[in-house]
């Protein structure tokens, strides 16, 4: 995600704070000086939000871990303003699995909870509880209730937040994956409009962020869901693109400089002796032409990192795999010879004009 900075490697995740989370802190130090409370007051109320979000960080990789369990890899963590952002590279397929990845995440926020309240009990803190504030107050009674609070929110039925995606991997268990998507995705984009409302009734811009968040969320994922189920046992072969052009590794950059400007095809299969060896992207022709010029080698400036499909493998695998990728294309080979591309465009024009026959199909019937 750009604007964002790596601040730590845990369990082979990366996680990342964005730089609208500094926004946060800048809000957080502006509260406590507004309402006239000293420096001291005033980093103890950052010291809260740093703790906050690092319950926030916890909960997201009691997603990623529990996802791990499963063979789902976490690309990275990102702290937003709104949160923390777990980017699995797919959701399970399994709708039992999915409902457990989705609890994971709250269950974190309970364990700590449970945590703070044993040590307030030991050190005689519970009495504090009845002088909650957000600005000053103690600071485990505090946290205590936030992580009931994040509990209690993340597990509204508002997809695709927690809630939602518990109220899916139930309904998936007795209906279609995507039928299930847009049930859950409905219900949330009706709480987001519930949400927006009260934002707007009481004032609460913030409320209403969460609202725009939920409801473009919730259309996203029913897009996605529709995707996935309309390429369903379809193999890779039947959408990818079979007019292409390759460049040989040892070719100087100017050969795909003179490919990219006479045709509409953006990304080239780098061959070696007629074996798929890499990709060289349109970002990184432009990025190796700036720094050495078009005589150099296209092997200096492909990936090697582009996995290819087999052309037998189903969409849904494929479209996954490019998700997953760094790669905007990914060869497709058969019997180990280059037979296609297949780009993530290329999937959603199929989708498209499949759609559209079965459309025609169903008036015709």
């Amino acid at each position: 995600m750009k604007w964002s900075w790596r601040i730590a490697t845990i369990s082979g995740i990366p996680v990342y704070i964005h730089a609208t989370f500094l926004l946060i802190i800048g809000f957080v130090l502006w509260v406590h000086f507004e309402q006239g409370h000293n420096l001291a007051t005033a980093l103890g109320g950052v010291l809260f939000t740093l703790l906050l979000f690092l319950c926030v960080v916890l909960h997201e990789f009691g997603h990623a871990l529990t996802a791990k369990r499963y063979g789902i890899k976490t690309r990275d963590i990102t702290l937003l303003p709104i949160g923390g952002v777990a980017r699995l590279e797919r959701m399970p397929d399994d709708p039992r699995q999915e409902l457990w990845v989705a609890l994971a995440g709250p269950a974190v926020n309970v364990v700590i909870a449970i945590a703070l309240y044993i040590a307030l009990s030991i050190s005689d803190g519970l009495k504090d509880l009845s002088r909650v504030q957000i600005v000053g107050g103690g600071l485990l009674p505090k946290l205590m209730v936030v992580n009931i609070w994040l509990v209690v929110f993340n597990m509204l039925p508002a997809f695709p937040m927690d809630g939602g995606r518990v109220l899916r991997a139930l309904l998936a268990m007795r209906m279609p994956y995507a039928q299930a998507t847009q049930v859950a995705a409905g219900l949330g984009q009706g709480m987001a409009f519930i949400f927006g409302f009260i934002g707007l009734w009481i004032g609460h811009p913030f409320l209403i962020f969460i609202a725009l968040f939920v409801y473009l969320g919730a259309a996203g994922e029913a897009s996605a869901a529709v995707m996935r189920a309309s390429f369903e046992n379809v193999p890779v072969r039947e959408a990818m693109v079979t007019q292409f052009q390759t460049l040989d590794s040892n070719a100087p950059l100017q050969t795909a400089v003179d490919a990219l400007l006479a045709g509409y095809q953006q990304d080239f299969p780098v061959l070696e002796n007629g074996v798929v060896i890499g990709v060289l992207t349109r970002q990184d022709l432009v990025n190796a032409l700036t720094t050495g010029g078009p005589s150099q080698p296209v092997s200096n400036a492909m990936r090697r990192t582009c996995d290819a499909l087999d052309a037998e493998q189903m969409l849904d695998v494929g479209f996954q795999r490019i998700q997953a990728s760094d790669c905007h294309s990914l060869p497709v080979l058969s019997r180990g010879q280059l037979v296609g591309m297949i780009t993530a465009e290329n999937i959603g024009e199929f989708v498209m004009v499949r759609s559209a026959l079965q459309q025609r199909s169903g008036r015709t019937r």
